[in-house]
């Protein structure tokens, strides 16, 4: 059965899960939800994702949320290409670096963080637009600090791509939706461009999406 991914064209955490997708060269359709009208609080979608947020897997009857979840449960279903270094400490490497997007940059910048930032501090839309630029520096500029640190060759952990550029590339994704000029991170702007240089990263951008708008 083909798997079925609910997901959105801007989504960041969906763009990961296609990008695995891909990679491992497993088909599927995607199923929009649309989290900037918010049908992700609408009770069908809540049945499958009680988080109310994308992206959703549904697999052989099974739902798989989190995008960090998804790709990890793709490696154990099908190794190879493998997402995760099979070397204990290079597997370490790999979420650690995925997670300064997953779990500190990217979840500042979320619809729902955004709406908040209105409601609870009467934030206008020139000042959440700064506040997303802000967030998406500063994963890059933690990225840039990493990356310096090792060798880069192709990927940041070695001759594939991992988890951690998938989140790496997201996180430049993020700085482009907000127009944020990625110049003074040169070690993320030379993986960047190498990844999307694969059909994998380069057909899961959000502006390659069916519901793409600007």
């Amino acid at each position: 059965m083909t798997m079925q991914l609910y997901g959105f064209w801007r989504s960041n955490a969906a763009f990961r899960v296609r990008v695995a997708l891909a990679l491992k060269k497993l088909p599927f359709e995607e199923i929009e939800v649309d989290i900037l009208s918010g049908r992700q609080f609408d009770a069908e979608y809540a049945e499958l994702n009680a988080e109310h947020v994308v992206p959703t897997l549904v697999h052989e009857g099974h739902r798989i949320f989190q995008s960090m979840a998804i790709m990890e449960y793709l490696d154990d279903i099908q190794p190879e290409p493998r997402l995760l270094p099979v070397d204990t400490k290079e597997r370490a490497y790999a979420r650690a670096l995925a997670l300064v997007s997953v779990a500190d940059a990217h979840p500042l910048v979320v619809p729902r963080i955004r709406k908040q930032l209105g409601v609870a501090f009467g934030a206008d839309a020139a000042a959440i637009e700064s506040w997303c630029r802000h967030w998406a520096a500063e994963g890059l500029a933690t990225y840039e600090r990493l990356l310096s640190r090792r060798p880069v060759a192709p990927f940041a952990l070695g001759g594939a791509p991992t988890i951690a550029d998938i989140c790496i590339v997201g996180q430049v994704i993020t700085a482009e939706l907000y127009q944020l000029d990625i110049t003074p991170f040169p070690m993320v702007s030379s993986l960047t461009k190498r990844c999307f240089e694969l059909r994998a990263f380069a057909d899961a951008h959000p502006f390659k999406q069916a519901g793409y708008r600007t």
